[in-house]
């Protein structure tokens, strides 16, 4: 693909995730590698921003004799969601208006 994904993007993509089911990193990064090119090493640091800001809480659970650290939205994770859902629209409606060769106002 030519595009590039900013954070902001992938932010909203894990969030979108996370808000079907808590899941863990590895999972994380092969559900979003089907539709974009991404690896774990970029994925694991996305996680533990969206951490720091509050955005996700993580908890362990037991998996063949080691824990998987899984993440689950908080509120304020849900707010950016809505946030980040609604910013979609509008951008999303704006780059088809401009590359569909539509009237501007």
């Amino acid at each position: 693909m030519l595009f590039q994904y900013g954070n902001q993007i992938l932010d909203f993509c894990v969030l979108s995730l996370l808000e079907i089911n808590d899941s863990y990193g590895y999972e994380i990064t092969q559900k979003i590698s089907e539709y974009m090119d991404i690896s774990e090493s970029t994925m694991y640091p996305i996680l533990r921003r969206l951490k720091k800001g509050n955005f996700l809480k993580t908890y362990d659970k037991p998996f063949q004799g080691r824990n998987r650290r899984y993440y689950s939205l908080t509120k304020e994770g849900e707010k950016l969601l809505e946030d980040f859902r609604k910013d979609w629209e509008i951008y999303k409606k704006n780059i088809d208006t401009i590359t569909r060769g539509e009237k501007i106002d």
